[in-house]
């Protein structure tokens, strides 16, 4: 067994799912095969040795593995960790292909992006213990309005238009090198500068705000 992936590098993809299956006690093995490697799009490549596959193919690999038996629950503890934009949204597809198609998936993840576009609900954590949980949109509105208007320039204009808002009532965090103004549709408009980025509220403003953490 390969530590670094749980798959063995010697066999074919489709050798490695038949492992599985037949562990899995699959009634079926091809058929369970068959149908992994369609859920992860690698039946093109079902021949090929795993220490052929990239790091992307690797990963679906792991994934057609663990639905190779058709569970009813998925776990994936931060299933694209590490892995670049294009793979990252591939990913994305077939787990949002599994929702789609009825399957329970509990996911951990530190991408928030992640979260917002795949969950139907979501839990947010700091230090072990759940803060605030709903259904994205919900948590949106809630913690964060319509609305976000990030500020950028030096920092001490930063600091100045930080201490306008605040004596307004304005929640306002850190965002890289400018500061986010959450639910800027209720803030007074005169202390948005013509020069801040209008955007939608998102998760992260969320997770920022709830946890006063950076997101990735």
């Amino acid at each position: 067994e390969d530590r670094r992936g749980s798959v063995v590098p010697g066999l074919t993809v489709e050798q490695n799912l038949a492992v599985f299956a037949r562990l899995y006690r699959a009634p079926d093995v091809p058929a369970a095969v068959d149908r992994a490697l369609d859920i992860a799009r690698l039946r093109d490549r079902r021949k090929d040795a795993v220490a052929e596959l990239s790091g992307g193919m690797r990963r679906r690999l792991l994934l057609a593995r663990g639905l190779v038996h058709d569970p009813e629950l998925v776990l994936l503890d931060e299933p694209t960790v590490g892995l670049d934009p294009q793979i990252r949204t591939q990913l994305w597809t077939l787990i949002d292909d599994l929702r789609t198609a009825g399957s329970t998936i509990l996911m951990s993840t530190h991408y928030i992006e992640e979260a917002e576009r795949l969950a139907d609900d979501v839990a947010v954590m700091t230090a072990g213990k759940v803060i605030a949980q709903g259904k994205p949109r919900d948590l949106i509105r809630e913690h964060a309005g319509e609305r976000t208007v990030e500020i950028y320039g030096p920092p001490h204009e930063l600091d100045s238009h930080r201490e306008k808002f605040g004596m307004a009532g304005v929640s306002v965090r850190a965002a890289g090198p400018a500061i986010a103004v959450l639910a800027a549709e209720q803030a007074p408009r005169e202390l948005i500068p013509d020069h801040a980025v209008d955007r939608a509220a998102s998760l992260e403003d969320v997770f920022v705000k709830l946890t006063g953490e950076d997101a990735e």
